[in-house]
């Protein structure tokens, strides 16, 4: 459901090389995502264990839990306000606050970690069916906005043939 860069490996030494990457937190991945409010300047750091589990039917889904739960995984989102917009047209009485364009760098790589931290600290991302605001993105669908607004935008990484570093953006 998220839109933006999409990293292929052609040849399987790359895909090892950039898997090692990835597993070693090498590279730096930031996303932009759209909430519903006004993201408070002041909240730049988001270090919440996260718990990945299944629903019945197999879904899986991920919680915050305490540091102490036995199956917590240390997650690190960096947020940076981008820009704060103002609501959907028709949507003023329900979106009051407007809306917040974020700057999210992930430092772990956690199941749903971004969604997942937005949600908890009440800005879940406009769109998302798993942790979003469900009535909000009804209204949204009604007015023709039926996805989620989450981005992979800039990948920083090392070419894992040159060795040379690299940045990579999906505007």
């Amino acid at each position: 459901e998220t839109s933006g860069l999409l990293l292929i490996a052609k040849k399987k030494s790359a895909l090892k090389s950039l898997q090692d990457q990835f597993r070693e937190r090498e590279t730096g991945k930031t996303y932009l995502a759209l909430v519903r409010g006004r993201w408070p300047s002041k909240l730049k750091v988001l270090d919440q264990p996260l718990h990945k589990y299944l629903l019945p039917d197999g879904e899986r889904r991920v919680r915050v839990v305490e540091a102490a739960h036995p199956d917590a995984m240390r997650a690190v989102t960096l947020v940076a306000v981008r820009k704060h917009l103002p609501a959907p047209s028709g949507l003023e009485a329900v979106c009051p606050d407007g809306l917040t364009l974020l700057e999210v760098t992930i430092k772990t790589g956690r199941t749903h970690q971004i969604r997942v931290h937005l949600s908890q600290a009440g800005f879940p991302i406009v769109g998302d069916d798993k942790y979003g605001d469900f009535d909000f993105n009804r209204l949204l669908a009604k007015a023709g906005l039926r996805r989620m607004f989450l981005h992979a935008w800039r990948l920083r990484l090392t070419h894992p043939i040159s060795g040379q570093s690299m940045e990579l953006h999906s505007e």
